[in-house]
């Protein structure tokens, strides 16, 4: 499948120019940076977890904050992820921390629950339900600017028995996602133009005809978008492009499909080609905070935009070698990291743990991947 033109996703907080990468803000916030630095980054939008915002800082805070753009002092559009991925990482993976049901997901707080100065020992009793309609009630009173239906995720590699299972339950509860949003939208008064849009998840697994039924009856319920589920990289690590593509072939192409949890460079470009437009993963950002900063290899002129070859290269900033560099991460980055200091003053900061270091590493990672995606609109148009 060839990829489509670029275009503007237009949101009620903003416009994101497609592709997009959009980086996790899963708490409210990118780590170490904030939202002017995020704006300096050239980034369009984030996404935002509902599974574990409703636990920390906790619905109520968030209310009281004025609604995630408010409290995290981001204007831009904002995804609010609904908790299907963490039902698979966690309770599929563990059943001492919850179980799904019919109804939706019985889970007990991660890491002590939400930060209320009670006893983390008093917090370990409690449990959260999460069902298809209060994640959608979450999402709106949020103020995300795309709402996504809870779905039950899998394993590529769970037998088929578990991926029917899984999709039944999948379409069950986005049916029931979209009947909650009608009715919020409708009880809120929320005009046309000013009303988030609602994605849904495809499950399937490995297995093609259980994504194509997911797919279609999806379709068939009515959604503004979608996503593709579970988990996109086989056992070695490597990107499941078949059943990744076959997905976005079940979709029209009017439809914005998002890669979810798809971040590393070379793997958002081959979703791009597989006709993808969203992007969002935790990688690029962990992987500053760890030393690992992403470059490219040619300028970004030509036709074809410096993304063929081997254009992908790392900086590893604790290697020795950068000791005494006086050169930038990059010549092709225009981020404060790379205009101001050196790969040697760096190094230092990163031996040291000084915490400029995560700023500057996460702000440098940020900008490759927006101009990732400035690359590819270049060579889209």
């Amino acid at each position: 499948m060839m990829p489509k033109p670029a275009q503007v996703l237009s949101l009620r907080s903003g416009h994101v120019q497609v592709p997009a990468f959009l980086p996790d803000a899963t708490l409210g916030v990118v780590r170490s940076v904030d939202s002017a630095d995020l704006s300096a980054c050239r980034v369009e939008g984030v996404v935002m977890n509902t599974f574990h915002l409703m636990q920390r800082p906790g619905s109520s805070t968030i209310q009281a904050l004025g609604g995630l753009h408010k409290m995290s002092g981001w204007p831009g559009p904002i995804v609010t992820d609904s908790g299907g991925f963490q039902a698979y990482s966690m309770i599929r993976q563990n059943s001492k921390y919850g179980h799904l049901t019919e109804r939706g997901l019985v889970f007990q707080p991660d890491e002590g629950g939400r930060s209320s100065g009670r006893s983390s020992d008093r917090n370990s009793k409690r449990k959260y339900q999460l069902t298809p309609e209060k994640t959608v009630q979450l999402q709106l009173s949020y103020g995300s600017d795309v709402v996504i239906c809870l779905d039950d995720c899998t394993h590529v590699d769970a037998g088929e028995n578990e991926q029917r299972e899984a999709v039944r339950r999948t379409v069950a509860w986005a049916r029931r996602g979209k009947e909650e949003y009608l009715r919020q939208v409708d009880q809120r008064k929320i005009p046309l133009d000013q009303r988030p849009l609602l994605f849904a998840v495809i499950q399937g697994g490995g297995v093609k005809e259980y994504r194509r039924e997911c797919a279609e009856s999806l379709l068939e319920i009515g959604f503004d978008g979608f996503g593709y589920g579970g988990w996109p990289l086989d056992a070695s690590g490597a990107l499941l492009s078949d059943i990744i593509g076959y997905t976005r072939e079940l979709v029209p192409r009017e439809f914005p499909m998002h890669a979810l949890g798809v971040g590393h460079p070379d793997n958002v470009l081959a979703c791009y080609r597989l006709g993808y437009d969203l992007f969002d993963s935790a990688m690029p950002t962990r992987d500053a905070r760890h030393g690992r900063l992403f470059t490219f290899t040619t300028p970004p002129e030509g036709s074809a935009a410096g993304l063929t070859g081997e254009w992908l290269d790392y900086v590893y900033i604790g290697d020795d070698r950068h000791i005494k560099s006086n050169q930038p991460v990059s010549a092709y980055c225009d981020a404060l990291c790379c205009i101001r200091y050196s790969r040697g003053y760096l190094h230092h900061l990163f031996k040291i743990d000084d915490s400029l270091f995560l700023r500057l590493a996460t702000l440098h990672n940020l900008r490759f991947m927006t101009q990732l995606t400035e690359r590819i609109r270049s060579q889209a148009g």
